[in-house]
């Protein structure tokens, strides 16, 4: 596997790029970038000239990670060249965001392999249902590991934009299938929120909408608990309390869901993915030290399963929460990352709208949120 990466900064573009491409054989081209560098009309044809035999996807961002940290309206363009893995790179468009499973499905069905080891997607930040997305994509591919996120734009949540070759466009699904026994993929998630209060049951829901908890309104019960200053700043201030999803039976957090939206009138809660009825869950929150931490988690869990030795890439993708929350700070959490994974590993991501990723030490992926997520891919030759 090699592996080599170009980075425009807010103040340089695509005419400031080197004459030469850094590897024009490679396979496969991950950008990602603030959606106005999207908007330039000059950038799928300046990409496929830099990388003829590669397929190029990406997506807009609401940051973008590096190793030198995080930052804002650059360009991420990271080439991979495969040695022994084979790729198969297949995308949509999405017709309405109740099509998610469906859509998912579909794609899915044109990956299946015995020889799948993992699968790349990166979607739509704002159209895309997150959760019925990555429920499609297990329902024909089973525990095959899933990375990667939706879309973003920074805080403005109004446009996301997708890149696949020549395509720039919104609604996109991209998924990249990967197989062979050379592959090494492993995964991390970590989160560093602190669950408080009593556990509360959802006892009415729609998809990603709360009615109700242990019977009554949620807005209500959610307000008395982050306080009246917070209340007053919702839905924003929402991304300081998530929801801790709790595991059956357990006490340990299976999945966080970020507030996007409040409705005064039905007393509800929309998040950014699915919360059933009957599940179980906490408030949260969490200072900086404690989200580093859990970045730090992440990648430890990556160290856990995968050697990190040889040279490999690290996909961070890190929710737009986090970012809100630890503000000038955030890079902490990516310098950790790093500094866990070693010299030899490359880093690329983004801060996103919702994160693709198994849940630690297992292959079920889900939708998270205000998660620090790390898909590594390596290649073993001699396997």
């Amino acid at each position: 596997m090699i592996v080599r990466q170009e980075i425009l900064n807010a103040k340089t573009a695509l005419k400031d790029l080197p004459a030469v491409s850094p590897l024009p054989s490679a396979s496969l081209v991950l950008v990602f970038g603030s959606r106005e560098r999207f908007n330039d009309a000059k950038l799928p044809a300046t990409l496929k000239a830099r990388f003829p035999a590669a397929q190029i996807i990406g997506c807009s961002t609401a940051g973008e990670i590096s190793a030198n940290g995080v930052l804002d309206d650059s360009l991420q363009i990271t080439a991979i060249q495969w040695e022994k893995t084979v790729q198969r790179v297949t995308h949509t468009k999405m017709t309405s965001m109740q099509n998610s499973y469906e859509t998912a499905a579909d794609l899915a069905r044109q990956l299946k392999s015995d020889e799948l080891k993992a699968v790349l997607v990166y979607s739509d930040g704002l159209h895309v249902n997150g959760s019925e997305l990555l429920e499609g994509f297990k329902s024909i591919l089973g525990n095959t590991p899933i990375m990667g996120g939706m879309a973003g734009d920074g805080f403005n949540f109004s446009k996301t934009v997708q890149l696949f070759n020549d395509n720039v466009g919104e609604g996109l699904v991209i998924a990249v299938g990967l197989y062979g026994r050379h592959l090494i993929a492993a995964t991390g998630v970590g989160r560093g929120w602190k669950p408080y209060g009593p556990p509360r049951k959802v006892t009415k829901s729609n998809k990603n909408v709360v009615l109700e908890l242990d019977g009554k309104p949620a807005l209500p019960l959610y307000n008395m608990y982050i306080g009246a200053h917070s209340a007053k700043g919702l839905p924003g201030s929402g991304l300081k309390f998530p929801f801790a999803i709790i595991e059956e039976g357990k006490r340990d957090i299976e999945k966080i869901r970020t507030l996007l939206a409040i409705d005064a009138k039905e007393n509800s809660l929309t998040f950014a993915g699915n919360v059933d009825e009957g599940e179980t869950v906490r408030f949260c929150q969490a200072t900086h030290d404690r989200l580093v931490e859990g970045a730090g988690d992440a990648a430890h869990l990556v160290t856990n399963h995968a050697s990190t030795n040889q040279p490999g890439l690290a996909v961070c993708v890190s929710c737009v929460g986090r970012k809100g929350v630890m503000a000038e700070n955030v890079a902490d959490e990516v310098r950790l990352v790093q500094q866990i994974l070693g010299p030899q590993t490359t880093l690329t991501g983004f801060y996103s709208y919702g994160e693709f990723s198994p849940r630690p030490d297992t292959n079920d992926s889900v939708l998270h949120n205000q998660t620090m997520t790390i898909g590594y891919l390596s290649e073993n030759l001699l396997a």
